[in-house]
């Protein structure tokens, strides 16, 4: 009988804790990321909202930010959520810290104000169907321009881009595991992992391997 493929959460620092209950939730096997050789046999990771300047340090601290661009270039699918967004785009504005800078995006941080100025908003994200996504943002970034392939997801009314996907990275600038909505969490493991789609057994064995997906 196959394993039950494993999401990996970072557990470095931030919001880790929310996400893996609400991944445990849709019955899924999580396993807290903190070193190197916790990477192996991941079906997907979570980089949770958080200070992205520390999860960056640490990631250097921890050696895995050279192990985590690697297996992402070699197709790990990843869920990025506020800090984990920043870290995972190529361009944030020229400021100096470290990054994974594996998508297509320039992000600018901190885009709406300090801690005070953290705010909640319907949202209209048409590839979870018709009823609004509840965003909890909290001195959340904000996606300001997007490369070839990266397509645009959610939108806050006055346009800004809040949440996208390219290929298998999956970014937004709000917090979905402070909400009951687990929609996104689902749309991650069924559209971006493909759990649910054939893919289970394929996408854990290859990781486990070492394989690199084509």
């Amino acid at each position: 009988m196959a394993e039950s493929p494993t999401i990996g959460v970072l557990a470095l620092q931030g919001a880790f804790v929310e996400h893996a209950t609400m991944l445990r939730g849709l019955g899924v096997d999580v396993r807290e990321v903190r070193l190197p050789a916790q990477l192996r046999g991941l079906a997907g990771l979570v980089i949770p909202g958080g200070e992205s300047t520390t999860i960056g340090k640490l990631l250097v601290a921890y050696e895995l930010l050279a192990p985590l661009r690697e297996l992402i270039a070699a197709g790990l699918p990843v869920f990025g959520t506020c800090a984990g967004m920043i870290l995972l785009a190529k361009d944030i504005g020229g400021l100096e810290q470290p990054l994974l800078a594996t998508m297509d995006l320039r992000v600018r941080r901190n885009a709406f104000g300090r801690q005070l100025q953290s705010f909640e908003a319907d949202l209209r994200v048409p590839v979870l169907g018709e009823r609004p996504l509840r965003a909890v943002f909290i001195r959340a970034p904000v996606v300001e321009a997007v490369g070839l392939g990266v397509e645009v997801l959610g939108w806050l009314d006055d346009g800004r881009i809040v949440a996208a996907r390219q290929g298998r990275l999956l970014v937004t600038a709000f917090h979905p595991e402070l909400t009951d909505d687990d929609r996104l969490h689902r749309y991650f493991l069924e559209q971006v992992v493909g759990l649910g789609h054939g893919e289970k057994r394929a996408l854990t064995h290859a990781f486990a391997s070492g394989d690199r997906p084509l």
